[in-house]
C-alpha cells in the first residue's frame, strides 16, 4: 500500500498541520486551493503583465503590426493557457494523491499543455504571415505554403511527443516505427509533397505572384491571383468568380502570365479590317492630288510620285505600253496611312513593333492587320485607346474610295428583291408600251 501523505508533509510545513484537519479531502482541498492561487498568479502575470510588455517592445522597436497580428491571431491567449498548464503538471506534488492517481493528472496537464503551446506555435507562424503579406515584398510573394507546412510538421511533432507521453514510450521508439510506413504516408500525403515542391519551384523561379493575370483554360481560370496556399491557388475571373486550382497543376500544366506585359509597359493590338476586294482600284492623278490634302499622306504621296515618275520615264523610254506604268491603290495608300496615323498617335508605344499588313484575301474581304502597342497597359485604357484608333480608320475608308467587307443581311436581301421586282415591272411596262405602238 501507497503511504499517504498530508498537505503539510508535501510542502514541509508542519506548523501547518495545527490548524488543518488530517481528513483527506481537507488535504485535497488544500492543495487545490494553493495550486490555484499559483495558476492564477501566473496566468496573470502571462496574460497582462508579459503581453503588455512584449506589446510595448514590439511599439518601441517599431513594430506595431506585429504587435497588431499577435493579438489578432490569439498568441498571447494560447500561451496564457498553456504556461498555467505547466505550473499545474509541475506542481500536482501539491496534492496528497496516490502516485497512480498523480500520474493521470500529470499526464492530462502535459497533454493540455502541450495542445496550447502548438497552437501558440501556429499562432505565431500565422502572425508572421500575416505581417509578411501586409509588406511591400508579400504583395508579390507569399510565403503561405511555406507557413502551412511548418504548421503541418509543427502539429505532426506535437502529436508523435503526445502519443508518446500516453503511451509512456519514447518519441525515438515512434519515430522509429514510422520508417515502416514511409510509402504508406508517402500515398496520403502525395498531394502535399506534390505541392510543396510546386511551391518552392514557383517562388524560386518567380513562375507565379499573387496580383499576376494569368489564363488557364483547362481550368476555367482567367483573371488576378488573389491567394497562393500549398494545396490550392485562388484566381479572381472576370466575371467575379473564383476558380481554385491545385498548386502542382501550376508547375505541371502550362498557362499564360501576363505579367511581363504589364512590366513592358506596352500591351498589343493586333486586329484587322476586312476590305471589300471590289472596291480596291487604282487612284486617278485628281485622286491623288485629292489625297494629298492629307497631312498624313503628304509626305508619302510626294515621294511615291517622284518614285513612280522615274519609274514610268524610263519605261516610257524602253518604249513600253501605258498600262505596263506604276500607279498607286487605294489600298496601299490606306496601308500608309494607317501606318503614318500610329506612328503619330500619343498613346501608341513607339519603341514597339508597329506594323499595318496585308493577308492573304479570304471569301471574307482582304484583311488589313494593324500591329502595334499601346503604352497604357490597363484594360479599360487599352481597349479606349483601340476603339478610337479603329473608329478612325473605318470612318476613312470611303474618304480613300474602299469599302468594308460586311456580309449581307436581311435589310440587304429584302432592298435587292426590291429592286429586281421594281427593275421586273418597269421591262414590263415598256414591252406593253411598244407592243401597243
Amino acid at each position: 500500500m501507497e503511504q499517504e501523505r498530508t498537505f503539510a508533509d508535501l510542502l514541509g510545513w508542519q506548523w501547518i498541520e495545527a490548524y488543518l484537519p488530517q481528513d483527506r479531502w481537507v488535504q485535497i482541498l488544500a492543495g487545490l486551493a494553493m495550486l490555484t492561487v499559483l495558476v492564477w498568479i501566473v496566468s496573470w502575470l502571462t496574460t497582462s503583465v508579459l503581453s503588455r510588455l512584449v506589446r510595448r517592445l514590439l511599439k518601441v522597436a517599431g513594430k506595431d503590426d506585429w504587435a497588431r497580428a499577435l493579438v489578432k491571431k490569439r498568441f498571447v491567449r494560447n500561451v496564457g493557457y498553456a504556461v498555467p498548464l505547466l505550473v499545474v503538471s509541475s506542481n500536482l506534488t501539491l496534492l496528497p494523491l496516490t502516485k497512480t492517481l498523480l500520474e493521470v493528472v500529470e499526464r492530462v496537464a502535459l497533454l493540455g499543455f502541450l495542445v496550447f503551446f502548438i497552437m501558440a506555435i501556429v499562432s505565431l507562424l500565422g502572425a508572421w504571415q500575416e505581417v509578411y503579406a501586409n509588406s511591400s515584398k508579400g504583395r508579390t510573394k507569399s510565403i503561405k505554403g511555406y507557413v502551412e507546412v511548418a504548421k503541418i510538421a509543427v502539429w505532426a511533432v506535437g502529436i508523435i511527443v503526445m502519443i508518446s507521453i500516453i503511451l509512456d514510450q519514447s518519441p525515438v521508439l515512434l519515430l522509429s516505427g514510422l520508417g515502416a510506413l514511409s510509402a504508406v504516408l508517402l500515398l496520403v500525403f502525395k498531394d502535399t509533397l506534390l505541392s510543396l515542391v510546386a511551391s518552392t519551384q514557383m517562388s524560386t523561379n518567380d513562375m507565379l505572384r499573387i496580383g499576376d493575370w494569368i489564363e488557364m483554360k483547362q481550368a476555367g481560370a482567367d483573371g488576378f491571383v488573389i491567394d497562393i496556399a500549398l494545396h490550392t491557388v485562388k484566381v479572381q475571373n472576370w466575371d467575379k468568380t473564383v476558380t481554385t486550382i491545385p498548386t502542382y497543376k501550376l508547375f505541371s500544366e502550362s498557362y499564360r502570365n501576363w505579367r511581363q506585359m504589364f512590366e513592358s509597359g506596352g500591351r498589343r493590338i493586333k486586329r484587322t479590317l476586312s476590305i471589300d476586294a471590289s472596291s480596291v482600284r487604282f487612284l486617278t492623278p485628281s485622286e491623288v492630288d485629292s489625297l494629298s490634302r492629307f497631312a498624313l499622306l503628304r509626305d508619302y504621296l510626294n515621294e511615291k510620285k517622284e518614285d513612280l515618275e522615274r519609274s514610268n520615264q524610263e519605261l516610257s523610254r524602253a518604249g513600253m505600253d501605258a498600262v505596263n506604268y506604276r500607279r498607286l491603290t487605294n489600298l496601299g495608300t490606306f496601308r500608309a496611312y494607317c501606318m503614318a496615323y500610329i506612328k503619330r498617335h500619343a498613346e501608341i508605344h513607339q519603341d514597339m513593333i508597329q506594323m499595318v499588313r496585308m493577308m492573304e484575301p479570304t471569301a471574307e474581304g482582304i484583311p488589313v492587320e494593324v500591329y502595334c502597342f499601346t503604352n497604357k497597359t490597363a484594360w479599360v485604357d487599352h481597349e479606349r485607346i483601340q476603339g478610337d484608333i479603329f473608329d478612325h480608320f473605318l470612318a476613312v475608308l470611303p474618304e480613300i474610295g474602299l469599302r468594308l467587307f460586311q456580309s449581307p443581311t436581311g435589310r440587304d436581301l429584302s432592298l435587292g428583291l426590291s429592286l429586281a421586282a421594281e427593275s421586273h415591272r418597269s421591262l414590263r411596262d415598256s414591252g406593253k408600251e411598244s407592243l401597243s405602238i
